[in-house]
């Protein structure tokens, strides 16, 4: 089973403090652990991705990370991007999916690969516009097989 994951971003999931990264990272190793991942797909946006991302990490799962283009990180704060950096290097392979710099055709294009080399999409998402929600309106429009867990994080 190939696991790719879609979602929100720190501020959505508690803010960008350590006891709110904790929670998703938690939330995601809880998921992973049932889950029988052979492979999970990262897109590497701070937030649930990353933790999906170290999720598998930490339980020995094989992951791939979608970067959208080069460079997505350089706006981040420097201890966001050595934490990606040291990501990126345990990723099985990185798979950078747009030239050029950021625009929303290259999130969009990661997106796309992400749903259409997955076998499940796995959401963490509000229910708010924006590019998770593209992201699973793909997935839909492909026929992928996807699950929201938002319900279960926020109890």
């Amino acid at each position: 089973m190939i696991i790719a994951g879609t979602g929100h971003r720190p501020d959505k999931l508690g803010g960008y403090n350590p006891a709110a990264s904790r929670k998703v990272l938690t939330f995601a190793q809880e998921y992973l652990r049932t889950a029988n991942a052979e492979l999970v797909i990262s897109g590497m946006a701070q937030g649930w991705d990353m933790a999906l991302a170290q999720a598998a990490v930490s339980l020995d799962i094989p992951f791939r990370a979608y970067v959208p283009f080069t460079g997505q990180e350089l706006v981040w704060p420097s201890a966001t991007r050595l934490y990606y950096h040291a990501l990126l290097g345990k990723a099985e392979k990185v798979i950078v999916c747009s030239e050029g710099g950021f625009n929303l055709a290259a999130m969009q294009e990661r997106n796309r690969r992400m749903v259409d080399d997955c076998d499940l999409l796995v959401a963490l998402w509000n229910g708010s516009s924006g590019g998770t929600a593209n992201c699973i309106a793909y997935a839909v429009y492909i026929e992928r097989p996807y699950i929201n867990l938002w319900d279960k994080f926020n109890v």
